[in-house]
């Protein structure tokens, strides 16, 4: 979903001279093949948009994989970059690496200041790992590595898979089915009462690009939407954009996740950047994205 917006955006604003792999054709835990397109292709700057993620599910039953296939991908692309002479590279994080107590809204100053959520601690460890390799490149062979912490994403080429997927491309798939299937109810996880920010990747890919020509500094930086939500007001949102007009049930057996994760975006906004995509509009655009691949 990052990758492709990061090109989409990138081609929007003429760049030609691109390259990039899908997943099914470069096997970023193998060091050797990404030391081989490196070698190739001689990139100057690298998004690193590559992860292994999911939703509080798919972290709880998969936590090796969360913490090796991360640590392993960032390991490669970043160590591989700095032997390739890439003249600066980017690095998205998670708002997970936050502890899950942190104050509202998150600073990057909070970074490592207490625990962090359960949930997702796995995933977390690896993007915090991320964040200090491109630091310790930079302090020992000045790399220009950056690092941004984006919030919760949606938008074009989501995971819809209910097993894996986030809160948002779920109550997309679960509302749209429930409405065609003509079920009465939808069970949500949790209370609902959590609070969530949420950011369209094609917002998130305008703030990687702008990053890359205006920002090398070792803090990362949060690039958030600037608001929260309840996920209870999100799901009826999202079945309203959907047109499902039944009830929704919640399953508080389930884990809720972190209470409330706003990042404070005011860095970022002082460089001159903002969101142009609000959740309205973007849970639309989602869902249009959503008929269009899976509703055959």
């Amino acid at each position: 979903m990052v990758g492709s917006a990061i090109w989409r955006e990138l081609e929007r604003q003429g760049f030609k001279n691109l390259a990039g792999r899908a997943h099914k054709e470069l096997d970023l835990l193998d060091a050797s093949t990404v030391s081989r397109f490196y070698a190739e292709e001689k990139p100057e700057y690298v998004f690193v948009a590559a992860a292994k993620v999911g939703g509080i599910l798919a972290n709880h039953e998969q936590p090796a994989e969360f913490l090796f296939e991360n640590l392993q991908i960032q390991n490669n692309i970043i160590h591989g970059a700095w032997k390739a002479g890439v003249k600066k590279l980017l690095f998205l994080g998670s708002s997970c690496i936050y502890p899950k107590l942190a104050p509202q809204p998150l600073k990057e100053e909070y970074l490592l200041t207490g625990p962090l959520e359960p949930t997702n601690e796995w995933y977390a460890v690896a993007k915090i790992a991320g964040i200090k390799m491109c630091q310790a490149y930079r302090r020992q062979y000045k790399c220009d590595f950056i690092s941004a912490m984006p919030t919760n994403l949606y938008g074009p080429n989501d995971n819809y898979d209910l097993k894996t997927s986030h809160v948002l491309p779920a109550f997309i798939r679960k509302f749209h089915e429930a409405k065609t299937s003509g079920a009465g109810s939808v069970t949500c996880w949790g209370s609902g009462k959590p609070l969530r920010e949420f950011l369209y990747a094609d917002d998130l890919a305008s703030a990687c690009v702008f990053l890359m020509q205006h920002y090398s500094d070792e803090q990362f930086i949060n690039v958030g939407y600037g608001s929260d939500i309840s996920i209870r007001d999100l799901a009826e949102r999202a079945g309203r954009i959907v047109d499902y007009e039944g009830g929704i049930e919640w399953d508080a057996t389930k884990p809720d996740g972190t209470p409330r994760k706003l990042m404070d975006s005011s860095r970022m906004f002082a460089l001159g950047w903002k969101p142009r995509i609000d959740l309205e509009a973007g849970i639309r655009l989602a869902y249009d994205d959503f008929l269009k691949r899976f509703n055959r």
